[in-house]
């Protein structure tokens, strides 16, 4: 499946860059050819009988500017620009920087014009007022094709943060492969595997206890809960190749293996602090308020796609009914379900009063200090609840470090190619307009569930990119506030679900997983329910 999706992201991104781009075209929409008539207000006293470039102020009337451009401005156009003579060769050329005041249409030209703020033009007239002033007429330069330019660009840019993502991940890998090749030589590993066996047990029946898979699961799927991400990478990687030894079948994804991301995708974390911390530095009275909200939205999204991930990995059994299946075990899945449901908005109802009133007292800067420190202290006591459990069980700390160390950069290397196939189509998507479409299409289906227009971006974009998503989040909360219920509700998506298509890349790119079976379908079905989960609670509680 992942093959159909990621070929589909790259038809539809430059599939709608090149219908844009040619509607662009027949419409002019740039205005390429166009005069434009303003004023110059030069900075000093200007002579076109000298070759030198003189500061000034471009002076647009909106009348003029929203006709040439078809747009709708309410004020006039006010831009610093130069203006440079040549008399030898009779040429006057114009030359400015966009800025945050200028138009969006020129944001859009600028983009493709060499520089991302520059644009330059020709001065076709000049009829002087006096010693520092003209009217002129003059022609900004051409563009055409501004989306797939912008699709190219995109693509280069993903891959290059792709290979940049990996090398990184080389001294992390080292670091926490290091570390738990020390916990497990102790036997750190194998009591805390025996402690969740229960749960365990139930999600990845093949996988024997005492197998090493069995602790990295434990330990990214733990590091994941408490917001380390930076550790939980490097352990779900060392599972992923310790499940791979388990693979009868080289190449395709195992039961395991797909549960196991499944629960990745999820996104179960109990401090959501990435969240926390933008609210805070947006100045929320409240940013801890999304610590019960998220929990609702994950544990939706967990239970959800788990209970996808057993139902979709009997579908390989030869002679399975899904229908006998539901039928004989009906009442269990009901009771199930709801008791899951009950216990979800009860816990995380209650979190949320509890960590409301305990925060209630706390200024934003000052949680957002907590937080820092908290995220700074977390990973070092880790390292050293590690290593020191394993020096008091005399093993050879330092050399079983380093040779737990050699396999990170193997690993790192080995994403590479996976990583730069899925970002790039990402990228790609992203840049060509295909989100704008498929926000577009799915508008009416979210204005009957009361989701807001606003907040449509950030749930399309969260199972793509983390970056991509925590922009989007940003600028939402900044324009509409973070206590509000939008600002409340992405904060909400960003703490319910992960990066669904980076989370498969990396982890099945390790092992060299080309049949992924129904890995992807369970992530975005764990999505889904954890989006329309913190839709839910975010109504139920502030709507």
């Amino acid at each position: 499946m992942l093959n159909y999706v990621w070929l589909a992201l790259l038809v539809l991104g430059i599939g709608v860059a090149l219908t844009q781009d040619f509607i662009d075209e027949s419409t002019n929409k740039y205005a390429n050819g166009v005069q434009i008539e303003a004023t110059v207000n030069f900075d000093s006293t200007f002579s076109t009988n000298r070759e030198k470039a003189f500061g000034s102020t471009l002076i647009i009337p909106k009348t003029i500017f929203n006709k040439v451009y078809s747009a709708d401005i309410k004020k006039n156009i006010i831009q610093k620009a130069k203006i440079s003579f040549n008399p030898g060769k009779n040429k006057t050329t114009l030359f400015f920087k966009v800025n945050d005041s200028s138009p969006k249409i020129w944001k859009e030209m600028a983009k493709v014009s060499g520089k991302k703020d520059d644009l330059t033009g020709e001065i076709l007239s000049l009829e002087k007022i006096n010693n520092t002033q003209a009217k002129v007429k003059f022609r900004l330069e051409k563009v055409s094709f501004i989306k797939m330019k912008d699709v190219t660009n995109s693509a280069l840019e993903y891959a290059g943060i792709a290979v940049n993502i990996a090398l990184g991940l080389i001294g992390i890998m080292a670091l926490w492969l290091g570390v738990m090749k020390v916990a497990e030589d102790a036997g750190l590993i194998k009591i805390i595997a025996n402690a969740v066996k229960p749960v365990t047990r139930f999600l990845f029946p093949d996988v024997p206890p005492d197998h090493p898979a069995m602790g990295a699961m434990i330990m990214n799927i733990s590091a994941n809960m408490l917001g380390l991400g930076n550790a939980a990478t490097p352990f779900g990687l060392k599972a992923m190749e310790e499940l791979d030894k388990l693979n009868p079948e080289k190449g395709t994804a195992t039961n395991a293996m797909c549960t196991f991301l499944t629960v990745n995708t999820a996104g179960l974390t109990l401090i959501p602090a990435t969240a926390i911390a933008v609210r805070a530095a947006a100045g929320s009275s409240d940013p801890a308020i999304i610590i019960g909200t998220s929990i609702f939205g994950a544990s939706c999204a967990t239970i959800t796609g788990i209970t996808a991930a057993k139902i979709l990995e009997k579908f390989s059994i030869p002679g399975y009914s899904f229908r006998k299946t539901i039928k004989s075990n009906f009442k269990k899945i009901a009771i199930f379900f709801g008791a899951s449901a009950l216990l979800i908005f009860a816990v995380s109802a209650g979190l949320g009063k509890l960590f409301g009133t305990v925060f209630s007292f706390i200024t934003p800067d000052l949680f957002k200090n907590i937080i820092q420190i908290i995220s700074i202290l977390a990973i070092p006591m880790l390292i050293l609840l590690f290593i020191g459990y394993g020096a008091i069980k005399k093993v050879k700390v330092y050399e079983k470090f380093v040779e737990g160390a050699k396999e990170g950069f193997d690993v790192a290397v080995r994403i590479i190619p996976y990583l730069v196939a899925m970002l790039v189509a990402i990228g790609i998507f992203r840049a060509g307009g295909a989100m704008d479409f498929l926000t577009m299409i799915l508008k009416p289906f979210t204005d009957l569930i009361g989701m807001p227009a606003e907040a449509l971006p950030m749930a399309l974009m969260r199972p793509l990119s983390g970056s991509g998503s925590l922009g989007i989040m940003a600028e939402i909360i900044k324009v509409h506030g973070p206590d509000s219920f939008i600002g409340i509700l992405v904060s909400t998506f960003f703490g319910s679900t992960e990066t669904t298509f980076y989370v498969l890349a990396v982890y099945f790119g390790a092992v060299n997983i080309q049949r992924t079976r129904h890995a992807l379908a369970a992530g975005l079905i764990a999505d889904t329910a954890g989006i329309l989960g913190a839709l839910f609670i975010v109504k139920l509680l502030f709507g």
